[in-house]
C-alpha cells in the first residue's frame, strides 16, 4: 500500500471518528460540558500529576469538564463545516454550471461575479459582518457559507466547459433532452468527482475560519464550547496551564489534517476510477 493510500485511510478514519463523536456526544460526555464547579478550576489532565480520574482531560477556567467540552466542541465544527459547504456549493455550482455550459454573456457574467468575490478580503468582511450583525451559530454559517463559493464556481465552470463537447451531450440534444435534464443528469454527475475534492478543501477552510472567528470573540458565542472559543479562553492560562490550550489545538490540527489526507484520497481514488 502507497503513502498516499495510508495517508487517506487515516484522514477516513479520522474524520469518521470525530463525525461519529459529534453524532453520539450526549451518550459519551461523562460530564454536563456546561456545569461549572469553581472549586475545580484547572485541574489537570488524570494523566499528570494532580489529575483527577474522574476528569480525563482536566477542567477549564471555570471547572467545566474538559473532555465533555471537546466532545460538545466536535459538533460545532462538523456542523459548521458541512452546512458551509452545501451553502457555498449550491450557490457556486450553480453559477459554475450556467456559465459554463450556456457560456456567451451569462458566463461573462458569472466571470464578472466571481472576480468581484475574489477581490474581497475573506476574513475582514467576515469579521465585519458578524460584528455587525452579531455572533451567533447560524449568523457564522451563512457569513461563510456566502464567502466560500468561488472554488466550487471556478471548478464547475472548467469541468462543465470540457464535458459539454462530449459525444454523450450531443446525444442528449439530438434525443430532444431539455437544458435542465443535461445539467443535472448528463453533465453534474460526471463532475460530481472534482467537486468532492473542492468540498473537502472548503470544509477544511471553514472549519478553520469558524476558529479564527471564535479566537477574536466573533464566532460562536459562549458558553457553547467550539474549539476556537476554547483556544480563545485558554490563552490567559497557557503559560500555567498548557494543556488548556493544546487540547483543543491538537484537536482542530488533527481533524483539520485529517480532511485533507482523505480529500487527497478521493481526487486520487475517483480520478483513477474515472480513467479506467
Amino acid at each position: 500500500m502507497s503513502i498516499r493510500k495510508i495517508a487517506a485511510s487515516i484522514g477516513a478514519v479520522i474524520v469518521l471518528g470525530v463525525l461519529l463523536m459529534a453524532i453520539f456526544a450526549p451518550l459519551l460526555v461523562p460530564h454536563d460540558p456546561f456545569a461549572q464547579d469553581l472549586n475545580l478550576r484547572l485541574v489537570p489532565p488524570s494523566f499528570m500529576e494532580g489529575g483527577r480520574s474522574d476528569h480525563f482531560l482536566g477542567t477549564d477556567q471555570l471547572g467545566r469538564d474538559y473532555f465533555s467540552r471537546l466532545i460538545y466542541g466536535s459538533r460545532i465544527s462538523m456542523l459548521i463545516g458541512l452546512a458551509t459547504v452545501i451553502t457555498s456549493g449550491l450557490i457556486g455550482v450553480t453559477l459554475g454550471m450556467l456559465g459554463g455550459f450556456i457560456g456567451g454573456r451569462v458566463d461573462m457574467v458569472v466571470m464578472f461575479i466571481i472576480t468581484c468575490r475574489l477581490s474581497i478580503p475573506l476574513i475582514l468582511v467576515a469579521l465585519a459582518v458578524v460584528s455587525l450583525i452579531g455572533s451567533s451559530l447560524t449568523v457564522v454559517v451563512m457569513t461563510l457559507g456566502l464567502l466560500l463559493w468561488e472554488r466550487f464556481a471556478v471548478v464547475t465552470r472548467t469541468t462543465v466547459m470540457q464535458v459539454r463537447t462530449l459525444d454523450y451531450v450531443a446525444a442528449a440534444w439530438a434525443a430532444g433532452c431539455s437544458r435542465t435534464h443535461i445539467l443535472l443528469r448528463e453533465v453534474l454527475p460526471n463532475i460530481v468527482h472534482h467537486l468532492v475534492v473542492v468540498a473537502t478543501l472548503e470544509m477544511a477552510i471553514a472549519i478553520l475560519l469558524e476558529a479564527a472567528l471564535s479566537f477574536l470573540g466573533l464566532g460562536v458565542p459562549p458558553p457553547l464550547p467550539s474549539w476556537g472559543l476554547m483556544i480563545s479562553e485558554a490563552k490567559d492560562y497557557m503559560f500555567f496551564s498548557p494543556w488548556v490550550i493544546m487540547v483543543p489545538g491538537v484537536s482542530l490540527f488533527v481533524l483539520v489534517l485529517g480532511i485533507n489526507f482523505l480529500g487527497d484520497g478521493l481526487r486520487d481514488m475517483l480520478g483513477a476510477t474515472r480513467d479506467a
